[in-house]
C-alpha cells in the first residue's frame, strides 16, 4: 500500500484483503476516478477539434501525442489535481479543469484554453467517469474472477456426473441425483445471469447543467449537439463486454436507473454463489465431498482433528456484505431531489467497495471449489441408507400397470419406517404382478434411480 502498513488499514479491505483487491485499485482508487475525469475532458476537447462547424483550430500530430499523454496521467500528475482541489477549489471536477489549463498555457495549446469543459457541467464528466469505471473495471476485474467460478462448475459437473447422489427436499430424503447434476444447476444459473452482466449497457448524458444543452445551443445553434454528443459517447466502447449508450432525456444527472440494473444482474450473480457456498459447506458437513489438507494449516485453535471449510464461509460472508451494498446503490441512486442533489455522488464513491467484497468473495469461493473433492464411499452410505426413495419409482410404475391406490400402498409401507432393501423386495414379492414388473422393480436401487441427472448435468 501507498504509506500505509496493511495492519494499519481501517477497512479489510485495504489490509486483510489487499493482496486480493489491489488489481481493483486501477480502476475504483480515487486516482483512477481523477484519471477517468482527465480522459473524458481531453477527449472532449479533441472531439470539438475535430468538428469543422466549430471555430476551434485542429491539432497538431505532436499536440495530439501530448493530449493523448494527458488523458494517461501517472501518479504525479493526478497528485497535482488533488493537490489543486485542496488547495484553490474545493470541488473535484473543477479541480481537473485547472489543471489542464495549467498543461495548455505552457505548450502550443495555449490558444485552446477556454474549450477545456466547454459546455459542459461537472456532471457530465462525472457520469461518463464512473461509467468507464464500471466498465472497464468489470471487464478486467470482475468478468474473469466469475468465470473463474464457471469453468470450476462446469468442469465439476462433468467429472462427477455419473456419481448418484442422495438428494434432499425439506432436508428429508429424496429421488437421488448425481453430484455432477447439483453442479450444473449452480453453473446454468450463472451463466444465466452472466450473459447478461456481459452485454449490459449503461446510459449517459453529455447535454448540460438541465439536460436540455442550454449553453451548446446558445454558442453554436446549429450544430446538431445531439447527435455529436451521441459519437462521442460511443467513441469510449470495445468491441466486448459493458457498453455505453447516451440518454437523451435527463435532468442534471444521468438517472442512475442502468447503474441500478448493472447493480442487480451482480447481487443475483452474489445470491447464486452464496447459494452455491451453502450447498457445497453442507455436502463437506456430511461428509460426501472431502476437503484437501493443506500442510501446516490450523482448522481449530484447539481440535486438532478439524478442516474447516474457511473458504466457502469467508466466501458467503464477503459476498452478503457485497450483497448489502448493491442493493443500497440501486435503491439510492435512482432518486433525486428535482434536476439534482449530491447525495448521489458519495455513494458513488463506494462501488470500489461493493466490488472488492465480490471480488474477494468469488476468488474464496473459487478456491473452496477447488479444495474439495467427492468422498464416494460416504455418499454410497448415504443412498445405501435410504432405499425408501425408491417407492416413488415404484408407485409410479405400478399406477401404469393399472394397480390400484398404488400410491397410499407405498405410502403405507414406507412413511415414518425404516425401508431397506429386503423390505421393499418383501413388498414385491407379494404383489399380484407379472415377473416383468417385478423384474422392473427389484432392478431399481437408490443408485441407479436418477433419471436422466447425468445427462442433464453435460447438457448445457
Amino acid at each position: 500500500m501507498d504509506g500505509i502498513d496493511t495492519l494499519e488499514a481501517v477497512s479489510a479491505i485495504d489490509g486483510r484483503y489487499h493482496s486480493a483487491t489491489r488489481e481493483l485499485s486501477p480502476f475504483f482508487s480515487e486516482a483512477a476516478l481523477i484519471e477517468y475525469r482527465l480522459q473524458v475532458m481531453v477527449r472532449w476537447v479533441i472531439a470539438l477539434t475535430e468538428s469543422s462547424e466549430l471555430p476551434i483550430r485542429a491539432l497538431s500530430t505532436e499536440e495530439r501525442s501530448y493530449l493523448t499523454q494527458l488523458a494517461s496521467p501517472d501518479i504525479q500528475q493526478v497528485r497535482r489535481v488533488k493537490l489543486i482541489e485542496i488547495e484553490k477549489t474545493n470541488h473535484d471536477v473543477k479541480a481537473c479543469e485547472l489543471y489542464l489549463r495549467e498543461c495548455f498555457e505552457v505548450t502550443t495549446l495555449r490558444d485552446l484554453v477556454e474549450w477545456i469543459h466547454f459546455a459542459c457541467t461537472s456532471e457530465d464528466v462525472n457520469n461518463m467517469a464512473y461509467a468507464l469505471m464500471l466498465q472497464d473495471g468489470l471487464n478486467a476485474c470482475i468478468f474473469p474472477a466469475i468465470d473463474g467460478i464457471r469453468v470450476q462448475l462446469q468442469n465439476m459437473a462433468s467429472a462427477y456426473a455419473n456419481i448418484p447422489m442422495l438428494a434432499r427436499t425439506h432436508g428429508q430424503a429424496a429421488s437421488p441425483t448425481t453430484l455432477g447434476k447439483e453442479f450444473a444447476v449452480f453453473a446454468s444459473r450463472l451463466v444465466n445471469q452472466f450473459d447478461q452482466l456481459k452485454c449490459h449497457v449503461l446510459t449517459v448524458k453529455m447535454n448540460g447543467a438541465s439536460g436540455n444543452y442550454n449553453a451548446h445551443v446558445a454558442a453554436f445553434p446549429e450544430k446538431d449537439w445531439e447527435w455529436f454528443t451521441k459519437e462521442f459517447i460511443m467513441s469510449f466502447n470495445t468491441d466486448t463486454g459493458i457498453r455505453l449508450v447516451q440518454n437523451r432525456l435527463t435532468t442534471q444527472i444521468e438517472p442512475h436507473d442502468t447503474y441500478a440494473e448493472l447493480f442487480d444482474i451482480m447481487k443475483r450473480i452474489n445470491s447464486v454463489l452464496v447459494n452455491l457456498s451453502q450447498d457445497t459447506w453442507r455436502y463437506v458437513s456430511d461428509y460426501w465431498l472431502a476437503q484437501h489438507r493443506a500442510k501446516g494449516e490450523t482448522g481449530s485453535s484447539t481440535m486438532p482433528h478439524k478442516v474447516n471449510p474457511i473458504d466457502l464461509e469467508n466466501g458467503e460472508g464477503n459476498l452478503e456484505q457485497a450483497i448489502a451494498l448493491l442493493e443500497f446503490f440501486s435503491r439510492k441512486l435512482t432518486r433525486s431531489r428535482l434536476q439534482r442533489d449530491l447525495s448521489d455522488s458519495t455513494v458513488e464513491r463506494s462501488f470500489g467497495t461493493a466490488f472488492a467484497w465480490c471480488l474477494i468473495g468469488y476468488k474464496a469461493i473459487l478456491k473452496g471449489l477447488r479444495k474439495v473433492a467427492p468422498n464416494e464411499e460416504a455418499i454410497r452410505a448415504g443412498l445405501d441408507a435410504h432405499w425408501e426413495v425408491v417407492t416413488e419409482a415404484y408407485q409410479t410404475i405400478l399406477r401404469t400397470e393399472g394397480f390400484p391406490d398404488a400410491y397410499m400402498k407405498l405410502k403405507d409401507l414406507s412413511r415414518g419406517e425404516k425401508i431397506t432393501q429386503g423390505k421393499l423386495f418383501e413388498f414385491v414379492a407379494g404383489l399380484d404382478a407379472s415377473p416383468e414388473v417385478k423384474r422392473r422393480l427389484l432392478a431399481l436401487s437408490p443408485h441407479n434411480y436418477t433419471g436422466l441427472a447425468a445427462k442433464l448435468a453435460t447438457s448445457f
